[in-house]
């Protein structure tokens, strides 16, 4: 029997997900899991604005063919941090583009001093859409943890919905026993995904939280890209209902 692989290959390969969008599987990451250490497997998303630039949402791990094929695409304008977990890669990315901007989220430029990796963040994300793709991108601060916050991202013309950590769904199959057993208690096992168990824990005004999510159904997102495991590419806002259930 072979082991099982969380890889979702071809990997730095772009795919297709709608005109102008695409996602990036990229390799494993280790992340901290309910007190231990667990493989993650990265996704980031790449759009291409009406001003023909590229827009980059969390950076993944780059090789010298990632970067033939975003080159072929266009030029790379904006490298986004979502939250202060999605960030390890950025100073890759702008020691290849150093003319794009490379965006912060709530914490992350506190984050990353105290890292090895160090990032030159150029702006902060703010509350609703930045000027330079408003007419691209809808933009949302997802608030209510005392932990982590979250920039929320729709890619409007394919209804497309864009998070990092607030929903992840680990497919079984393409987990090891461990890390099945993790999933599970934390309650990312696809298909049943949604925030982490540990990330749950630090919502603690989970009133705002509800706030935001209605702000986020209101943009009727078709289709969900998750930074790490199955993507729900149908029923989106059923799937949202489903996840956010813990919040009441």
């Amino acid at each position: 029997m072979h082991a099982a692989s969380p890889l979702y290959e071809p990997l730095n390969t772009l795919k297709t997900v709608a005109p102008g969008l695409w996602i990036v599987d990229g390799p494993i990451v280790r992340m901290a899991a309910l007190g231990g250490s667990a493989p993650f497997p990265t996704r980031m998303t790449v759009a291409r604005l009406a001003d023909g630039g590229l827009w980059c949402h969390s950076p993944i791990e780059p090789d010298t063919a990632l970067f033939a094929a975003i080159d072929a695409l266009g030029s790379v304008r904006h490298l986004v941090s979502p939250n202060k977990l999605h960030y390890a890669y950025i100073a890759a990315w702008k020691q290849r583009y150093p003319d794009a901007v490379a965006w912060a989220s709530p914490g992350v430029r506190e984050r990353a001093a105290d890292q090895k990796i160090k990032v030159a963040f150029d702006a902060d994300l703010g509350d609703v859409s930045e000027p330079v793709w408003a007419g691209d991108l809808d933009q949302l601060h997802f608030r209510g943890s005392r932990a982590i916050e979250e920039i929320v991202f729709l890619h409007r013309a394919s209804a497309t919905l864009i998070l990092a950590d607030l929903i992840e769904n680990f497919e079984p199959a393409k987990l090891g026993t461990a890390m099945r057993w993790i999933a599970r208690l934390g309650g990312v096992l696809d298909p049943d995904g949604k925030t982490p168990l540990d990330m749950r824990f630090t919502f603690r005004d989970r009133a705002r939280a509800r706030i935001c999510l209605q702000q986020i159904m209101v943009w009727q997102p078709r289709r969900i890209i998750l930074a790490h495991g199955r993507c729900y590419l149908e029923n989106a806002e059923a799937e949202l209902r489903r996840a956010f259930r813990w919040l009441g």
